[in-house]
């Protein structure tokens, strides 16, 4: 019986979720125009409209600024130095100038932005061909770009996303834990869901990349019912085990988490959402090694177990093998029973963790359960070690080093003491009492943020029928409100962002463009700040039509990035996918060449850079300090790496740089040197690449296809060349040269930097490193110090990269020509303020491209 309630409910809510999709993509498909629309002039909402009075004009700043040059000079610039190869004839990078009107660059605003990248760059001419002087090109590019602005202020052409914007898995989870006040931690929401896809380097929350498919529904479905359930406390139908491993090459010799007590070493503190008040297994695992003996056994060690902080269990563990000493036992070639010591074989592989479990009770919730071992103060010494027939299999350091936490297991609940009654959770959705008012106030109250609009009485009626359903069938009011919540998390309304086009007016041309509606903008820029839903004091600015007022706008973004969601999301979400930090656990280094490198070291790399860029937009200090800063943040760990003294202990802490010119600045962080390196050597390819793309904002295509890229192998008995000399060789084939030329100069002046962040005076070949890099342009830099002097003598070239990488994130689409004018608008703007990162993020959700969306 109950099965069958459970495969009615599933195919009730198969078929709203499937059958609502469908009727929201008809809905906007219906609504959406064909064809361009010309000229908006008048019309109220066209591109030029203001909205409520006037308000939210497009800047018109541009309209009186001076010509830097006049057109004629514009043109003979062009006939001197590029039509000889952008022509009709020879169509140079299929671009051909000379038979274009360059007085008039806005009536071809795709080509001539074009022009303005490789004048901007000074990539154009090729260094071999004559060159106009540094004046001339800027001078050129102002013109260009003057012209091209004026059009576009008086006519903004903000962009189109897709109609239906799926949300990614991050932002699922995050409205999870902003509705349900459920610590994201303790319950990994992410998990439930398929992963999101990207493309070209791009971001995942890009709307063309998140597509809707049969897995994606079926994971909606079930990942709803285990949130609700959770939520709203309703015990489980059977206890439950979860696994949490420890990676094996991470290093057990400090205090491994600052939630785990000053005194401890190793282990794991597992942040865990106790779904309801009952009794939980805890289950301990060590440390095995590749033969499967457990590691550090020689000598006894006590192991805490700990609920929250308390101590709920301390073992002791190792120091009992009987029979055969250990020396004489622990070796042979890896044979069981080889060395003839049946009882210490079975201690080390089978009863030596065997019984670390205590089952404790525990109250509804999240909570941390930290298991670490009691730190000694002293080393262990070891023992002397024979020389045994074969191959030794351990040494002192595996047998009388130290113990480690493999795995820990939370089982349960059993016993369980029914709902629970006192979490943030049910804070958060039992706003009142068991009542005929209080179903209806908590569905309307939910629903109207989960859908981040006003609630319809259809809505609340659907709501109100799932209730009475979930209700009878769980027997409660609990149950009922927990089966009307799975309801809302399978609603398009939820799960979508869907922008409908307004409707078009009986006489005159439709708008090119027009204004979101408060709601929409509410919507994006909580998605955009928050990477989450709109809370409550936004939703009603935008209910009541306030959010698009100016001021209003600008002190709701001041309170957001004020919020710690903000720097959250910025890093978690924007930083970390723009630096490739995602891409760190990923890293695979050739033991061979670097035998000190571990996982801890890894994971230091990956904190360093989290906790460097959220200080910048806490303090809201200028994007360019990400280049110039002379701090970062540091470990132990991490600071014997950076060979910085007087650091001690796991926790990361601000450090004074004693040598910034040769560390300072994100460009020396291991993360993302690491991130650019192959497992035994650097890459100048892989890391000039990096810096075009993220810092010097040049895009780079990908290699040709079924272009060999390998480099030239090494001859044995013949001096090794450097990868300089590999590189040049590789750069003969003409085919490689086109794009080498440009990627593999700036990389060389990251050359003093080892393939994990060291710092170095030899490469790999032995021969003293040379950093001698070239931009772009051509102009000649030396090791990471010049490269930050040059970026930083173009005070807006970074600035300029930083604003189209987050205006990207921010609209969820990738830029296209017709944004340059915008990104060029916010960075002039932001100027005044240092490029400070709260003025390019006012900037951002001021302009046109924000607040507005193309039309059909």
């Amino acid at each position: 019986m109950a099965t069958a309630s459970r495969h009615a409910r599933a195919a009730l809510i198969t078929l709203v979720v499937c059958g609502s999709v469908a009727a929201t993509l008809a809905r906007v498909e219906s609504s959406s125009r064909p064809g361009l629309v010309p000229d908006p002039s008048t019309s109220s909402g066209s591109a030029r409209a203001t909205s409520r009075g006037g308000q939210n004009q497009i800047p018109t700043a541009l309209a009186s600024r001076p010509d830097p040059l006049p057109a004629s000079n514009a043109r003979a610039m062009l006939d001197t130095y590029c039509v000889t190869c952008h022509n009709q004839r020879l169509k140079t990078a299929g671009l051909a100038l000379d038979g274009v009107d360059a007085s008039a660059p806005h009536a071809n605003p795709e080509l001539w932005e074009k022009v303005i990248t490789r004048l901007r760059a000074g990539s154009m001419p090729p260094a071999v061909m004559r060159r106009p002087d540094a004046v001339t090109y800027h001078a050129v590019a102002g013109w260009l770009e003057t012209e091209i602005d004026r059009a576009w202020v008086a006519r903004p052409t903000p962009g189109r996303v897709n109609a239906v914007h799926r949300l990614n898995r991050t932002q699922y989870s995050n409205a999870i834990r902003d509705l349900f006040d459920l610590d994201p931690k303790a319950f990994d929401v992410k998990s439930l869901l398929p992963g999101d896809e990207t493309a070209d380097g791009s971001f995942d929350n890009f709307a063309d990349v998140l597509t809707i498919s049969t897995a994606h529904l079926e994971r909606y479905l079930s990942a709803a019912r285990q949130i609700t359930r959770l939520a709203t406390g309703l015990p489980r139908t059977s206890p439950a085990l979860d696994s949490f491993e420890i990676p094996l090459h991470v290093v057990q010799d400090d205090r491994q988490d600052e939630d785990l007590p000053f005194g401890s070493r190793g282990g794991i503190a597992i942040h865990y959402q106790f779904p309801v008040d009952g009794e939980y297994l805890i289950e301990v695992h060590l440390r095995r090694q590749y033969q499967d003996y457990l590691m550090g056994m020689g000598w006894p060690q006590q192991l805490d177990v700990r609920v929250d902080g308390k101590l709920v269990k301390r073992f002791t563990v190792g120091g009992k093998a009987p029979g055969t000493a250990a020396a004489a036992s622990y070796a042979g070639d890896g044979e069981p029973g080889f060395a003839g010591a049946p009882e210490w074989e079975t201690y080390m592989q089978l009863t030596g963790d065997a019984g670390l479990e205590v089952r404790v009770p525990v109250s509804a919730g999240p909570r941390v359960v930290g298991v670490s071992f009691v730190r000694e103060r002293w080393e262990p010494e070891g023992l002397p070690q024979p020389l045994q027939r074969g191959r030794v299999l351990t040494n002192d350091e595996i047998y009388m080093g130290y113990a480690a936490v493999g795995s820990v297991q939370i089982g349960g609940p059993y016993g369980t003491k029914g709902t629970a009654t006192n979490t943030p959770s049910r804070r958060a959705i039992f706003v009142c009492q068991e009542s005929p008012q209080c179903a209806p106030k908590i569905l309307s109250r939910m629903a109207r943020l989960a859908y981040r609009r006003p609630v319809t009485n259809s809505d609340l009626n659907t709501l109100i029928g799932f209730f009475e359903s979930g209700r009878r069938e769980g027997g409660s009011f609990d149950a009922g409100i927990q089966f009307a919540l799975e309801r809302i998390l399978v609603d398009p309304d939820f799960l979508l962002r869907v922008q409908k086009d307004p409707p078009v007016a009986s006489a005159g041309p439709p708008p090119s463009a027009h204004r979101l509606t408060d709601l929409e903008l509410a919507s994006r820029l909580s998605f955009f700040l928050w990477s989450s839903i709109p809370d409550e004091r936004l939703l009603g600015l935008a209910e009541r039509g306030e959010l698009s007022k100016p001021a209003i706008l600008e002190q709701q973004v001041r309170r957001m990035l004020a919020d710690p969601r903000a720097t959250t999301a910025l890093v978690d979400d924007f930083a970390a996918q723009w630096l490739n930090l995602r891409r760190v656990a990923e890293v695979v280094v050739h033991p061979d060449f670097y035998p000190d490198f571990d996982d801890n070291l890894l994971a230091a790399f990956k904190r360093e850079t989290e906790l460097f860029i959220a200080s910048t937009l806490r303090d809201d200090r200028s994007v360019a300090d990400l280049l110039r800063a002379d701090y970062t943040f540091v470990n132990q760990r991490l600071a014997r790496h950076y060979g910085i003294p007087g650091i001690y202990g796991t926790r990361f802490r601000r450090v004074t740089l004693p040598n910034p010119d040769q560390r300072g600045g994100l460009l020396a962080h291991g993360a993302l040197l690491a991130t650019t390196s192959y497992p035994d050597r650097t890459s100048p390819v892989l890391r000039g690449k990096w810096l075009l793309d993220n810092i010097f904002g040049v895009y780079v295509p990908p290699p040709p296809p079924n272009v060999d890229t390998t480099l030239p192998e090494i001859r044995p008995g013949t001096t090794p060349p450097t990868i300089r000399e590999r590189l040049a060789q590789h750069r003969t084939n003409p085919v490689c040269a086109s794009c080498h030329s440009m990627i593999d100069p700036p990389g060389f002046a990251l050359e003093h930097f080892d393939a994990i962040g060291g710092w170095r005076s030899k490469d790999e070949s032995g021969r003293l490193v040379d950093a001698t890099g070239t931009t772009v342009s051509g102009a000649s830099v030396e090791g990471l110090a010049g490269l930050r002097a040059f970026l930083l003598q173009r005070p807006d070239q970074f600035p300029t990269t930083v604003t189209e990488k987050l205006l990207a994130y921010a609209l969820g689409r990738r830029l296209e020509y017709y944004d340059r004018p915008a990104v060029r608008q916010i960075v002039r703007a932001a100027a005044a303020r240092d490029y400070r990162w709260s003025s390019l993020i006012l900037g951002i959700v001021n302009s046109p491209t924000f607040l507005m969306r193309g039309s059909l």
